[in-house]
């Protein structure tokens, strides 16, 4: 059973769908139709004077809505409590409505996983929970002896080309950058997505190293967004970011970590070149399960 934040009683999304499903688009709908509805009553309106069903009638967005995600590889709980979350990501990266949604620890695949949990999907992470329509395009930043974790990016709009860098700071912790380049409506839009280390020292090099790749590889007239877990519990990361005119939305801290009582935020979406109009997280019992992080969401006036 699970209990949404309203009380009401539901049984597991995942215990409901059937044993055998043909595909993983089949099991995306199983899925869809025993997601309670009522769980969307915590996820933000697009603002009323710039939704668009998606766009407008000239083909172009009023608002682009951004999302960042750190989903923990699809899996929550330790030991014997462990569980699969990716089913319920997929239902809630879809309610999301984001245009562009920047996700870290996604899997590639996981040997040990896939042993271990029946319905684990039988295809890359970021395909599964891309939603209909969207692209879907992910970099490895992590080998492990079972499998691969990395980056990844879900677009409405088409991209037209990505690539990765290595930023691993040390043995111990691979990392990486996923930079993606969108064409929004005849636009070029860059988006990076990123996944810091935990030491500090290893965030400031790799603050210092992602400004260098802007420099080298992005135009400074082209818009730009960087989001992702910076793992930054204070503010370095985003005034040395600062330098470079990348700026967030400009108000009290919206807390995403960890989801059960949020205390910091760790996840960020930066921009230059657009401008920032609003940001928030959504709570609740259903959120703060999936994963130890909750969504960031962000939108931007294309300028």
């Amino acid at each position: 059973m699970g209990v949404l934040p309203s009380g009401t009683l539901v049984m597991s999304r995942v215990a409901d769908l059937p044993a055998q499903t043909s595909s993983y688009k089949a099991c995306k709908a199983a899925e869809r139709r025993a997601w309670p509805t009522n769980a969307q009553a915590h996820l933000p309106p697009l603002q009323p004077h710039l939704r668009y069903p998606y766009m407008s009638q000239r083909n172009s967005p009023a608002a682009l809505r951004v999302a960042t995600y750190n989903i923990h590889k699809g899996v929550q709980g330790l030991g014997p409590a462990r569980r699969l979350e990716i089913h319920n990501l997929a239902l809630a990266v879809e309610m999301l409505d984001a245009d562009i949604v920047c996700l870290q620890e996604v899997r590639r695949f996981s040997r040990r996983e896939a042993d271990r949990f029946v319905r684990w999907p039988n295809v890359p992470q970021a395909d599964y929970l891309a939603p209909e329509g969207y692209q879907a395009v992910y970099a490895t930043n992590a080998y492990t002896r079972h499998g691969e974790h990395g980056n990844a990016l879900l677009s409405r709009w088409p991209v037209v080309r990505h690539r990765h860098e290595d930023m691993s700071d040390h043995r111990f912790e691979q990392r990486g950058l996923l930079h993606a380049e969108v064409r929004v409506d005849q636009q070029l839009l860059h988006v990076i997505v990123v996944h810091f280390g935990l030491i500090p020292a290893s965030r400031r090099r790799q603050t210092e190293q992602v400004r260098h790749y802007i420099q080298r590889e992005i135009a400074p007239a082209e818009p730009l967004l960087v989001a992702g877990d910076f793992n930054d519990w204070g503010s370095r990361v985003r005034r040395t970011l600062g330098q470079d005119a990348l700026c967030a939305f400009e108000g009290a801290r919206t807390l995403t970590y960890p989801s059960r009582l949020p205390v910091a935020q760790l996840d960020h979406i930066y921009a230059r070149g657009l401008r920032p109009l609003s940001l928030m997280a959504p709570r609740g019992r259903i959120w703060s399960r999936m994963s130890d992080h909750l969504p960031l969401i962000a939108e931007f006036q294309m300028t």
